[in-house]
């Protein structure tokens, strides 16, 4: 039999229930996708609160020497208690395995409550960069002497007047951080013969940073010419045209462009800050947080995680949903090549979500729904990869 090992961060507050009802349906897909060929080793890692309580540190070494050695891992929500050493646990992994892409795919399945009249059909992957923009973290607190003499300093080279009663800010947005970035999106976009790539921006008022993101990642689109056309570019004649079409919107415009005519949008390509609003206001038009899954990948490394955070008041309560992690998993398996295992999974969840099996916070928004927790609901999408196997 062959072993696929893999890491795994159980996660805090919520983490435990969702770790429960998720382990066996990977499992299970993986024995049924390859008719017993295959099966997975675990690898237990912590990090976060359960850490800091057993180790008395929130990222031990031996978790960050596991992950760079198996180069992926799937994690729970963690929590940063307040004067951890790190501002975010999470980040914090994103920075120290340089994991510059953050993938939020957002798909809707049938049975899924939903804000718009005509749901179906969306099925969108929002990119966003993963190490720059507000992610860096250069902040410098109101009335401290950091914060007077980055004034000052603005004050005496561009005459702008800031009040010294506030908090500074910077968001830098580089050129290869960019570029590798809009390289790696459109790669993947070719791989997996997406439509069109939009780059979202606010570059119409931040013409050095977010305006400079749109430039370099339209520059580096030209690069793909092959595989790449923009939006005021006429098809090719004579031939069926299939490449991929590039864009761009200003950030507000997208907003308002994603709840109107969602199927018209395929990969946004987000700085930071952008991709964070966007990934949360597009996973609300599909059911919510907990059915939006997410991975953070770079050159070496990628981390699954669900997009939500630990909900630690419903921690041991058997009520918390799982597909974002579920989904996350499925993510995971794509990413390691076991294709046929990712279909199963979700296959299996679309099939549970149409029978009108879901969790509290997909029932709360249903008329007649009677809420299963997150252990049945584990249960069910097993069920449904034994029956489709």
């Amino acid at each position: 039999m062959d072993i696929i090992e893999i890491a795994y961060i159980e996660g805090d507050g919520s983490g435990e229930d969702i770790w429960r009802a998720s382990k066996g349906i990977f499992e299970e897909a993986v024995l049924r996708a390859y008719g017993g060929e295959k099966s997975i080793r675990w690898i237990n890692l912590i990090a976060g609160q359960k850490s800091l309580d057993k180790e008395g540190v929130l990222l031990p070494e031996e978790t960050l020497k596991t992950i760079k050695n198996k180069k992926c891992a799937i994690k729970g929500p963690l929590t940063t208690p307040v004067g951890g050493g790190f501002r975010s646990v999470n980040v914090y992994l994103r920075q120290v395995f340089d994991l510059y892409v953050c993938m939020r795919p957002i798909r809707y399945f049938s049975g899924l409550p939903s804000p718009l009249k005509r749901p179906n059909g969306i099925d969108l992957i929002i990119f966003r960069e993963n190490t720059e923009d507000i992610y860096k973290g250069i902040e410098w607190q109101e009335g401290t002497e950091e914060a007077r003499r980055f004034i000052d300093f603005i004050r005496e080279k561009s005459g702008i007047e800031i009040s010294y009663d506030s908090g500074i800010g910077i968001k830098p947005i580089s050129k290869r951080g960019t570029q590798r970035f809009t390289k790696w999106v459109i790669e993947y976009a070719i791989k997996n013969k997406r439509k069109s790539i939009t780059v979202v921006h606010k570059g119409n008022i931040m013409k050095y940073t977010e305006g400079s993101f749109r430039q370099w990642a339209l520059e580096t689109g030209k690069e793909f010419h092959e595989y790449i056309r923009f939006e005021d570019e006429k098809p090719q004649e004579a031939i069926e045209d299939t490449r991929i079409v590039m864009n761009d919107r200003i950030a507000d415009n997208m907003f308002m462009q994603i709840i109107l005519k969602p199927q018209d949008y395929d990969i946004l390509l987000c700085p930071n800050l952008n991709g964070d609003y966007l990934s949360d206001a597009c996973a609300g038009l599909i059911g919510g947080l907990g059915v939006a899954p997410g991975a953070n990948i770079g050159d070496d490394v990628a981390i699954f995680e669900p997009t939500h955070g630990s909900a630690p008041k419903y921690a041991g309560k058997d009520m918390i949903n799982p597909t974002s992690f579920i989904l996350s998993g499925a993510l995971m398996f794509r990413y390691l090549g076991l294709e046929k295992v990712a279909h199963l999974i979700e296959d299996a969840v679309q099939k549970t979500i149409q029978s009108k099996i879901v969790t509290y916070d997909l029932a709360r928004s249903m008329d007649g729904i009677t809420p299963v927790k997150c252990s049945k609901f584990g249960e069910e999408v097993t069920k449904r990869i034994v029956e489709n196997s």
